[in-house]
This record gives structure tokens, C-alpha cells and sequence, in this order.
């Protein structure tokens, strides 16, 4: 039983608990874990604001809280509504209530966490490595740290990893389920099922093709027409507030920080994103292009890291945004690390887990003001 409780998908969301129960209790607010702020909460919520921006949990929140009329509360009401999953998750098993809110919203998330963890120690078991290098994953801040902060991501790649294993195991309706839920928690998630959907269609399965990606898209478009229905706009786009576009020149993004933010910004920010963001991406790019097997793991890994050559500049230059966005790229090359039994990689994927040091950082700053 202690080997059991002692496993990665056990203590990163045992962390995360503890972690957020004493953020709780120092600042005798819950709702500190919406990050709730100033300039997007409701009057009734002001006198329990983060900070003056917030962040994204609080637009979760929101939504689980006041649905549709929320809308007042979000910077781009029908990109954040898009997201729909943990906010509907979040407002059916509160039952109303409340100060329940919050609370449910975490457990979900922690639960999430745990789910996504166990599916990744399970690959590294099967290949005879520790269970402990799926640690990378488990304490990233794309999952670790958007469970404290109740955004979408740990919920969405919960059920990305709970896709692959149904893929793997043939299992073709729960791989359907599970990236057509995936995608109503974070859009970004469709390069999943796209990249399989296209592996199909080069293997010559043109009518599997088709039809599963139909089958996942459905729920999703479905869903945007309800948006266009309220709001006369779809809720696909590149961000909230102040977003820029899609890039169309290769990691623009990341070079638009230099010409838009200077130097100093750079230069700063150049190592980071470098070893966590940059290194990923051209190495999975290089390895699957070269790749001769070419099956599944190959295709995900190539179109992840294809992805993160047009991630626009607005995201590149948040680094906790740029981090939450590559949870994708994070599994596909764990996934083909650990079919290829490439220890060096999987080594260096476990440097992410030092990313969620920022949260530490960020909490402590702005509690300290």
C-alpha cells in the first residue's frame, strides 16, 4: 500500500494539495485560487480580488458560476466560453452552491492530474523504466501549476493521455470520446486527433479517417454554433485580451520579443524559454522528420512541435503562458521518447517539473505587495 501512495500520480496532486490548502489559509480567502482579477470580477466579488489583472482561473470561475451571463466578467467572452468542460463540471457538482465553487473546480483538477500522471507512469512501466521519470510531467506548470491556478489544461491533457491509451489499446469509441471532451476543455488539444486523422489518411484508412474526425469534431463545432448563436462570433482565436494572431514566419513569436519588448526582455527571458519551449520543438521536428518507422507517436510528436513554430507573439511573450501551452508537445515527446527508449530525453524531460517554481515565485510576490 505505502508503494502504492509513494508514485508521481499519488504526490503531485497530494503537492498540490497541501500547496494550495496553506495559500488558503495564510490568506483566509479560497477564492485566492481563482486568481480572481480588479478589472474583470463582478462587484460582488471585489473585495476578494488577487490583483488587478488576475489571471485566466478566474474567467473559469465565472463561467462555472454565472454561465452565459458571465459574459460582463471575460476579456473575449466567446473564446473563454469555448472552453466549456471543468466550468460546466465545476457548476454541476457544486449543486449551486456557492462556496462549494471553488473548491469542486480544484478537485476536479487534482483528480485530473492524478488520472494523466497514472496513464504516463503506466507507458514507462511498460517499457521496463521508472515510474519516477514521469515526474517531469506531473510537477510542470502546464499541469501542476494550472491545477492551483484552475485553468483548463490538466483537465484537457488528462483526457488527451486518456485518448492515446485508447488508441493503443484499439479502443476506437472511448479514443473518440476522449479527444472530442478534450477539445470542449482546451482547443488547442485537436492537434491530437488531427495528427491521427491524417496518419490514417497517408496509411490509406481513408474511411476510418473521416469518420473519427467527424465523430470529434461534432461535439466541438456543435458548440461553437452555439457561441455564434449568442455572441455573432465563433470562439476560435489565438487568446483573450490583447492577443496577437497566428504566426505565418516560423517562431516569429518568439523573435517578436526582441523587436517588441528589447533587448533586456531577451535576454531574460531567452534561457527559459530556450530549454523548456525552443530545445522540445526543434528536436521533435529534426527527430520525426528523420524518423523512418513513422507510426502514430511519430505523426504526434511532428505536429506538435510543427505547432509551436506559429504560436503567436502574445503567448511567447508570457512565459506562463508559453509553458501551458507546450503540455502538448511535453507528452508527445515523452510518449516517443518512451516507444524508443531514449533515456537522455526522458531525463531532460524531467527538468519541467522545475518550471512550477514560478507559481512559488508568483504567489509569494504578489502576497508580499
Amino acid at each position: 500500500m505505502l508503494s502504492l501512495l509513494f508514485r508521481p500520480f499519488v504526490i503531485a496532486p497530494l503537492l498540490a494539495l497541501c500547496y494550495t490548502l496553506v495559500l488558503v489559509a495564510t490568506t483566509q480567502n479560497p477564492l485566492i485560487l481563482a486568481t480572481l482579477g480588479a478589472r474583470y470580477a463582478p462587484q460582488d466579488l471585489q473585495d476578494v480580488v488577487y490583483s488587478d489583472e488576475g489571471y485566466d482561473g478566474q474567467f473559469v470561475y465565472f463561467i462555472a458560476r454565472d454561465g452565459f451571463e458571465s459574459a460582463p466578467s471575460l476579456d473575449v467572452a466567446p473564446y473563454r466560453l469555448q472552453r466549456i468542460l471543468l466550468p460546466v463540471l465545476g457548476g454541476f457538482l457544486s449543486f449551486g452552491i456557492a462556496s462549494l465553487l471553488v473548491w469542486v473546480l480544484l478537485a476536479i483538477n487534482l483528480l485530473a492530474l492524478g488520472a494523466g500522471t497514472w496513464v504516463l507512469e503506466s507507458w514507462f512501466k511498460e517499457r521496463n523504466l521508472s515510474r519516477w521519470l514521469a515526474i517531469g510531467y506531473a510537477l510542470s506548470i502546464g499541469v501542476w501549476g494550472s491545477t492551483r491556478l484552475l485553468t483548463t489544461e490538466t483537465l484537457a491533457y488528462a483526457l488527451v493521455l486518456i485518448g492515446i491509451e485508447a488508441h493503443r489499446r484499439e479502443k476506437l469509441s472511448w479514443e473518440i470520446l476522449a479527444f472530442a471532451l478534450a477539445s470542449l476543455a482546451k482547443e488547442t488539444t485537436l492537434i491530437f486527433p488531427f495528427a491521427t486523422g491524417v496518419f490514417w489518411l497517408i496509411n490509406g484508412e481513408w474511411r476510418k479517417a473521416f469518420g473519427f474526425g467527424i465523430a470529434v469534431l461534432a461535439p466541438f463545432m456543435m458548440w461553437q454554433g452555439v457561441l455564434y448563436g449568442q455572441f455573432g462570433e465563433f470562439g476560435i482565436g489565438s487568446g483573450g485580451a490583447l492577443a496577437t494572431s497566428f504566426e505565418i514566419v516560423p517562431l516569429m513569436g518568439f523573435f517578436r520579443i526582441l523587436t517588441e519588448g528589447g533587448i533586456s526582455v531577451f535576454l531574460i527571458l531567452l534561457p527559459l524559454i530556450g530549454l523548456f519551449v525552443l530545445l522540445p520543438t526543434l528536436w521533435g521536428l529534426y527527430t520525426s522528420i528523420r524518423d523512418e518507422k513513422r507510426d502514430i507517436w511519430t505523426f504526434w510528436l511532428f505536429f506538435n512541435a510543427l505547432l509551436m513554430l506559429f504560436v503567436p507573439f502574445s503567448t511567447y511573450r508570457e512565459l506562463l503562458g508559453i509553458l501551458r501551452f507546450i503540455v502538448g508537445l511535453q507528452i508527445a515527446l515523452i510518449g516517443y521518447a518512451i516507444q524508443r527508449r531514449q533515456r537522455r530525453i526522458l531525463m531532460y524531460s524531467t527538468l519541467w517539473m522545475f518550471t512550477s517554481t514560478m507559481i512559488l515565485f508568483s504567489d509569494s510576490s504578489t502576497l508580499g505587495q
